[in-house]
């Protein structure tokens, strides 16, 4: 009889908890990990093969690595998996970068991708070089420092690019916008920008663009500021003009001290002389 109560009281259990211990585990296994460059390079060493998801689109391929000591220098296995990238890249091969998830047997790892062919590739795979995978303290093979635009990107797939940008301080928060406009993100941007604008139309006009000086008030002096201007000067490439300097203020915003920092985009582009619509409601 004492064994038929404890065999009532577990089924009783597993009927109101089970499915959530369950969800749980799934939750825990299914979590996209930020794991170090370091332990990375032991996980996926030389001439491993791994899966490739683009956070953005959920296409797939599959690559393998096949050099790099600050980050993984990878090829596309097969010209089928070349072909699945370049979709990707909307039919051209772009130094752009962009959020991936690394699948490696049970692994989930936020990682960062460009999309340009360079140097040597030894797979047949029609794919002219080979490509460069970042993850979270990869740094590239002319600094000693992480790529701003590939942190960003391995922050979003992640899951904790909201918090980075609520969290960064006014300087950082406008490089990682203008890193937004050259990558022509629309996420990094909107999470950024003080109003809601119509990048599907700002976008195709840039090429490129790249912040040459900024000048940096210590901490002390910003304070409980509520507004804030960031002297910059900016190079621009645009589709159609060609390249354009420009030297002049960058002003943010936020509504109560410690609240996150926002760009004036309104402003930005009237003063850059760009063209730029509020997205319409």
């Amino acid at each position: 009889m004492k064994a038929l109560k404890i065999l009532l009281v577990v089924i009783v259990f597993i009927f109101f908890y089970g499915e959530d211990i369950y969800a749980k585990k799934q939750s825990k296994k299914d979590s996209i990990k930020m794991t170090q460059w370091e332990k990375v390079n032991e996980i996926l060493p030389r001439y491993s093969k791994f899966t490739v998801v683009d956070l953005e689109t959920g296409l797939r391929f599959r690559v393998q690595r096949r050099a790099g000591s600050n980050h993984a220098d990878v090829q596309p296995i097969t010209s089928r998996d070349t072909a699945i990238m370049k979709r990707i890249y909307d039919g051209k091969w772009s130094w752009k970068r962009r959020a991936i998830i690394v699948l490696s047997e049970d692994r989930k790892i936020a990682a960062s991708m460009h999309g340009m062919p360079h140097g040597g590739g030894a797979l047949k795979n029609n794919f002219p070089g080979h490509f460069c995978i970042h993850f979270y303290g990869s740094t590239t093979h002319r600094t000693n420092f992480m790529d701003l635009s590939h942190k960003l990107m391995i922050l979003k797939s992640a899951g904790k690019l909201e918090k980075y940008i609520e969290q960064t301080d006014p300087y950082d928060l406008v490089n990682a916008y203008i890193a937004g406009i050259k990558q022509q993100d629309p996420k990094i941007v909107s999470l950024i920008s003080l109003q809601e604008m119509d990048w599907d139309t700002i976008f195709p006009k840039i090429e490129n663009i790249r912040i040459s000086r900024m000048e940096v008030l210590p901490a002390e002096d910003v304070g409980d500021q509520l507004t804030l201007t960031v002297p910059v000067e900016l190079n621009w490439q645009l589709k159609g003009t060609g390249g354009r300097s420009f030297t002049g203020l960058i002003k943010l915003v936020r509504f109560m001290p410690h609240e996150q920092w926002k760009v004036d985009s309104v402003q930005f582009f009237e003063e850059n002389r760009i063209k730029a619509e509020r997205k319409k409601a």
